[in-house]
């Protein structure tokens, strides 16, 4: 009986997909000063929303883009492949490859020799600064940003 109820509750529960997130876009923003020392956030127009390294690719844009192809940045191998699978980055796909990226493409290649130059693992706040990345690759985002900035 007991293993009958449980069952119908998980069934009762709404069903989550990996483009659904739980993140707190201003919680990501602050966040997101932990990712700037490698990647920045600079809009196709040019408009750099955060100026940050160039280790890492641009990440204007990424949730939606297919793994792999953002301008001006050359991937790793494991990346490229990830881009061969058809791959689309995702807001909960992004925070679960920021907690632990050679374990998020070992595990979506199939492959357990799979690499990323990406050292740094992120607990903590990935969903946030996934949240906060979704709005950043709208072009209502830049222009409303900019409105914020002006005096």
């Amino acid at each position: 009986m007991r293993r009958t109820l449980l069952a119908i509750l998980c069934l009762l529960q709404p069903a989550t997909t990996s483009a659904q997130t739980t993140g707190d876009p201003d919680a990501g923003e602050r966040g997101f000063t932990r990712c700037r020392a490698c990647h920045s956030v600079t809009a196709a127009d040019g408009t750099v929303i955060v100026r940050g390294g160039a280790t890492g690719p641009n990440l204007f844009g990424i949730i939606g883009r297919p793994a792999g192809t953002g301008e001006g940045y050359r991937y790793s191998q494991a990346f490229r492949d990830l881009a061969a699978s058809g791959f689309v980055w995702s807001e909960a796909d992004l925070a679960s490859f920021v907690a632990d990226p050679p374990t998020f493409l070992q595990q979506r290649l199939g492959d357990p020799a799979a690499t990323t130059g990406m050292g740094f693992r992120l607990r903590s706040g990935g969903e946030d600064i996934a949240a906060w990345l979704a709005l950043q690759g709208t072009s209502r985002s830049v222009s409303q940003r900019t409105k914020d900035q002006t005096p």
